[in-house]
């Protein structure tokens, strides 16, 4: 058995959050909120998920806060 971090990729692999990845490491402490919109609570978790997996990555300190009303959620940096 070996570790899959040990593991080479050949093909980069493509996701649909690419977009919201790009867009959460140009975020920075003063500025902007990324606003992304959900349908369901799978989709909420799944779009978190990159976050967090971005934040384990970059050990940077991406957070999260939904608008339940608006079927929103924003990333921002915090301090």
């Amino acid at each position: 058995m070996v570790p899959r971090s040990k593991v080479k990729v050949s093909r980069k692999s493509r996701s649909k959050y690419d977009q919201l990845r790009e867009a959460i490491s140009k975020l920075t402490s003063d500025g902007d909120a990324v606003r992304v919109e959900y349908s369901s609570q799978k989709e909420l978790n799944s779009i978190r998920n990159v976050a967090y997996t971005y934040n384990r990555e970059t050990n940077s300190k991406v957070k999260s806060t939904t608008d339940a009303s608006e079927q929103a959620v924003y990333f921002y940096v915090g301090k």
